[in-house]
Formats: C-alpha cells, structure tokens, sequence
C-alpha cells in the first residue's frame, strides 16, 4: 500500500471515531442533565464540558487537527474540564482548604490560552511557519505540560477525597486520566518524531467513547453498586493476552534494533531472531508448568484470597452430581472434584471394605501408586475418626509434625503423593483422598486446609449416603430373595410332610414284600434328600451349625469327583491340614470356587485346589488360568450379592462362599488379571486338637 493510501486510510478511520466521540459525548450531556444534580454545583459544568468536547470531536472530524477551529477548541475543551474539575474539588467542600490548587489552575488556564494564541500569531506573520518543525515541537511541549498538570489536579482531586464522595467521583476520575494519559503519550510521540502521529490520533475517538461512557457511569443513582469484578478465569485470559504482547511488543523491538546495530549482516541478525523468538514462544504457550506459575503467581499478587470458591464449589456440585451416563464412577469424580480445586493432576480415594480395614476404592490418572491392602492402620483411622486433620506430606517429610507416625511408608516413600484429606461423617472416617503434587509446587497454607476440610465433609456426605442407598438395594433384594426361598421351603415341607406319610400308610397296607421293600428305600432316601435340602435353606447364608476339626483332603478330593470326565481338576495337598470348621460350609464353599473355576477356564485346560500350611491356618487356593477379573470387578462387585458376569447367574455363590468363611473365623483374598486367571486363597484356623503325623 503507497504512503498516500495509507494516510487516506487512516484519515478515514480518524474521520469515524472521532465523530462516534462526539455523538457519544452529545448523547451523554443530554442524558447527564437530568442527572446533574448527582455532581452537586459541578453538574452544569460537566455539561457545558461534554457539549465543548462533542464540538472539538467534530472539528477533529471535519476540519483536521491543524485547523485554527480545531485548536481554538481544543483550548475550549481543557478550559471546560479545568472549571469542571475545580468545581468537584468544591462538591466535598474543599475548596477552601485546597488553596494552593487555584495557581495551578490559573497556570494550566495561561498555557492551555497561550496554544491558540501562538497558532494564531505564527498564521497572521507568515502561514509558512505553522510547518516549522521547531514552533511544532513548542506546541507539542505547551500541550504535554497542560495535560500533566490536568493529571496532578485528578490525582488531588481523587485522593483527597473522603470516602462517600470518592465513591462518586471513582468512575469520571478515571475518564479524565483515560484521555489525558492517552493525550500525554500522543503529544510525546509528536513532539520525538516533530510530525503529527496520524495512526495513533485516529485512535483517540476510540478514547473519547470510553470517557463519555465513564461519564455517565458516574452520573448513576447507584453507580456506587456497580463494581468491575471480573473472574479469575478472565484475569488470567487477559494477563496472558498482556504477557503475549508484550512478549511480541519486545520481540519487534528488538528485532529493529538490530536492523539498525547490525550493519551488513542485520537481514540476517533480523530474521534469525524473529524465527528463534517465535519458535520459543511457541514452545512456552502450551506449557502447563508456565500457566500454573502464571495462575499461582496472580493468585498471590492480585487477588485477596486464593480460591474463587462460588466457582469452585459450583465446578464441585457440577462434577459430582453428573447426570452423564459416560461419566466415571462416584468414586473416580469424589477424587476429581477434590483434585480439580487444588490443581492436583491426579489421586487415590481410600475407602473402608466389608471388614472395616481401609483399601484402595478407586485410581484417577494415577496408575502407578503401590497402595498394598490395608492402606492405613487402625490407630491411624481411630485419630481421624475425631481429627478432620489434613496432612501435608510434604511437610512430613521434612520431619513437621506430630502425626508422621500414622502414616504409612508406603504413603511417604511415593514421590508424588502431596496431601492426604480424611473424608468423615458423624465422627466416623469414610474414607481419605490422596492428592498428587500439582504441576506448579507450592506449600499448603491455611486457605487450603479450610476449603479442603469442608469439601471433605461435604464429600463425606456424599459417599456415606451413597453407601447406605447400595445397603438399602441389597437389602431390599435380600428381603425379595428370602420371601421367594420362605415359599420353596413351604412347598418342600409339604411335600416332605407327604412322602413321611406314604411311607407309614405303606408300612401297614402294602401286600408284596419286595414291591414294599423297595418302595420303602425310595421313599426313606426321598424324604432324607427333601429334609437335607431344608435344613441347607434353613440356615442359607453366614450361619454355621457346628464346628469340629475337618481334614481338607478328604473334602477337596469328595467336591472334585462330580467334574471327573468334565473337566481336569487336580488337587495337591501339600500339607495334610485339619482345621476347625463345619465339612458341609467348607464343601459348599469349595464347591462354589470349583465351579466358577470350571466355567471360567477354557476347555482341556486344568484347575489347581492347592492345600498347605499358612502359619497357624491353613491355606486352599483354587487356581485357574481363565478369562480373569478386572481390578475394578474384583474390588467393588465380585463380593456383592446378585451381581454376576454369568448369563443367568444369581451371583449368590462367591458372596455365601465369603460369608460361610468368616463364620468359621477365616478370610478369604482373590488375585485376578484380566486375559491370566485367577486364585482364590481361602484361610481357615488349624484344628487346636490336632496332631499332624510328620512323614
């Protein structure tokens, strides 16, 4: 584009600002006026200002900034906001107690005269000298003192002011100081070049929208409500916006100085530079270690309090209560919410099992965690039942505290793990969150510990409401369950209370003896089954009749004998183990591992009962090399009652299969990998009264 084009274009865009400025200015006067009174004596003032400013804006419009109509009211203008801002200063009544301000307003009413003056005396001696660089810079000089002595009075005006009328005077202050720091830095520029700044003086209608806004901001009833809070997330987006320019503000300028400095090689100095500058900022934009130092570094210097905490609670209601069936579970969004206030890029939610010990309950973006089973100890889970204390790991390590002894090693030798937050409700601990390091390391402060011990609590709530509504389900499913077994059992005692009668009636009335001996066998064997199957449903689920010292060989090898043929099966028995318990519950219990082994593993390929010596118990895993469980299987569902990955299957076994170990005082573990296999160990206490024979 060709210099005359140039100017033409920006002749042009100075053109539409300036007469936006000064209908904005126009439309704020009449709109004022109404409202004057709110400015006291100096509500008349401001509107014979605004209407002079709206004149001056035109003549910027029509005649250019070189015209002696456009400089004659430019003087007008800064006369009208001198008056104005002496009769503020009269608004609170100080008036008479700033004296000396009324030589500087007397001074500032000389020089802002004395421009249109010069300009009229250089056109009447010779027209030629309104282009002598030198009378333009002396001009430029006389304006750039003006506007920094009309700075000084908004600043006295501002600052001195009591608290009620400051809070009226905030928004026009601020006007002032917009167009005259705009004024200051357009006149410096013309003064250093000794030319008029035409790009950056078509920029100034622009300015004066803004101040005719700020106007009549100040002229509202209740513009004392009207506070500029804008968001932290905004804050960040325009400190970052400001950080980018003028990251490229001195990126160009340096890149000019080296056009200038660097002789015969500045093209390339130039260039190389640029290309260097750009690749580095590219490279630094998407860093999150440079946001979370940016964000951490504003949190600290500009706001009050670290935490926007309407933003953070309503981000934690929103990701806990998420409605989207693609959601994670409550457990991974309990650790999400809790992360997401502290910046924590992942975390470990702990949660207590059926035993009451406290385990692993769910992973958020952290796979690599070690936590072995139980993750805390009991005296650990007894100080926070009573303590909502949260535990700066960091700070235990380096040896702080009273507490390091409650926390395991596991907890304190993994190297991201930054914060340990108990989660309890009604006294009692309902689980912790364990958060990793954020990306821009910090130490815990006392906002911290306050927003997190409340989430906590509310967190609490959450899951132990969750966890009484599963109850409630299992419950209700229990209470179905048992009424439907309440009619087998009826039906079966009818008929067991039948078969019991035909056998006597046949004992006096049948005629063939053989017929009747045999009749008698079938019947006797019969009712004996039908009575067995009713005492079996009789006491279904944890109870165990009777405890005697049982040799496990004898039992593994009687459940194999009905999958001979079907499927291979192989019992070792290590150790010949008797132990205390009920043959029938540990029948049933092997008999339902065994068969979930069976159905599991492919066809031809062979399951292990191994039976050894554990200490003072015995040990009987059932090994198979199937399909496999997920962790997530194994941790929340595979023990829970009517949950099966069966077709058809009521999902009763392995729940009754636990339930009957620890009625015989044992306890049973399951490994399992997804595409390996999986072992069930079982761990039954050894026969007191039993004497080992050693081979």
């Amino acid at each position: 584009m060709s210099t005359i084009a140039a100017q033409s274009l920006w002749g042009t865009i100075a053109d539409v600002t300036h007469g936006a400025g000064a209908v904005a200015a126009v439309t704020v006067a009449v709109a004022v006026w109404s409202h004057r009174d709110r400015f006291g004596s100096a509500g008349g003032a401001i509107v014979a200002a605004l209407v002079t400013h709206a004149l001056w804006c035109l003549s910027m419009a029509v005649e250019g900034a070189g015209s002696l109509a456009t400089t004659s009211l430019l003087a007008l203008r800064n006369l009208a906001w001198l008056a104005t801002l002496y009769r503020l200063f009269a608004h609170d009544g100080r008036l008479t107690s700033v004296r000396p301000v009324r030589p500087v307003i007397v001074a500032l009413t000389l020089v802002d005269l004395l421009v249109p003056a010069v300009f009229v005396a250089e056109y009447r001696v010779d027209p030629g000298l309104l282009a002598d660089p030198a009378l333009g810079r002396f001009n430029m000089l006389l304006l750039m003192l003006a506007v920094v002595g009309s700075l000084v009075l908004v600043h006295n005006l501002y600052v001195g002011a009591d608290p009620q009328p400051r809070a009226m005077l905030r928004w026009p202050a601020l006007g002032f100081a917009a167009v005259w720091v705009f004024e200051l830095n357009l006149y410096t520029v013309a003064y250093l070049d000794s030319d008029w700044p035409l790009q950056l003086s078509a920029l100034h209608g622009v300015i004066d929208v803004a101040f005719a806004v700020l106007i009549s901001i100040g002229a509202m009833r209740r513009h004392e409500m009207l506070r500029i809070r804008p968001s932290r997330a905004m804050t960040f987006h325009s400190v970052s916006l400001l950080v980018m320019g003028a990251y490229f503000v001195a990126m160009i300028g340096v890149a000019q100085w080296l056009a200038y400095a660097g002789g015969n090689y500045a093209r390339w100095l130039q260039y190389g530079f640029i290309i260097l500058a750009t690749a580095a900022a590219l490279l630094m934009l998407p860093s999150r270690r440079l946001r979370g130092w940016l964000r951490v570094t504003m949190v600290k210097h500009l706001f009050q309090h670290r935490y926007d905490y309407r933003a953070e609670w309503m981000r934690f209601t929103r990701t806990i209560g998420s409605p989207d069936e693609e959601a994670p579970p409550l457990h991974q969004r309990a650790i999400q919410a809790v992360a997401d206030i502290t910046d924590s890029p992942s975390g470990l939610l702990l949660v207590p099992d059926d035993m009451g010990e406290i385990v692993l309950g769910a992973r958020w973006r952290w796979p690599t965690a070690d936590v072995p089973g139980p993750a805390l100890s009991p005296e650990a889970v007894r100080f926070f039942d009573t303590h909502d204390f949260i535990i700066d790991l960091d700070d235990l390590r380096d040896g702080g505290g009273d507490e390091s002894h409650l926390i395991p090693a596991w907890l304190r030798d993994e190297p991201l793990a930054w914060a340990l937050v108990p989660l309890v409700h009604d006294d009692r601990m309902v689980g912790a969150v364990v958060l990793a390091r954020p990306p821009q390391a910090r130490k815990l402060d006392w906002e911290d510990f306050d927003l997190l011990r409340l989430v906590g609590q509310q967190l609490a709530t959450y899951l132990a409401e969750h966890r009484g509504q599963l109850a409630l389900a299992e419950a209700s499913r229990f209470d179905d369950f048992h009424r439907r077994i309440a009619f087998v059992m009826h039906d079966i005692k009818n008929l067991s209370s039948q078969l019991t009668l035909l056998t006597r009636n046949a004992e006096r009335h049948a005629e063939n003896p053989e017929f009747r001996a045999d009749m008698l066998v079938t019947l006797r064997n019969s009712a004996e089954k039908l009575n067995t199957l009713v005492a079996r449903l009789s006491r279904y689920g944890s109870q165990v009749d009777k405890v005697e010292p049982v040799a496990l060989g004898g039992i593994a090898r009687e459940v194999v004998k009905p999958f001979e043929g079907r499927h291979p099966v192989e019992v070792i028995e290590r150790d010949p183990c008797v132990v205390s318990g009920n043959s029938h519950s540990i029948e049933q219990v092997l008999t339902h591992l065994l068969q979930n082994a069976v159905e599991a593993s492919p066809q031809g390929n062979p399951v292990f009962i191994a039976i050894s010596e554990d200490g003072a118990a015995a040990r009987i895993e059932v090994v198979d090399s199937g399909s496999g469980m997920s962790e997530d299987f194994v941790r929340n569902r595979l023990f829970r009652p009517f949950v099966s990955t069966k077709p058809g299957g009521f999902g009763i076994g392995v729940y009754e299969a636990r339930e009957l170990v620890k009625a015989m005082k044992g306890n049973i573990l399951v490994e399992s990998r997804e595409g390996i296999g999986t072992r069930f160990v079982v761990r039954l206490p050894l026969a007191s009264a039993h004497k080992r024979k050693v081979a």
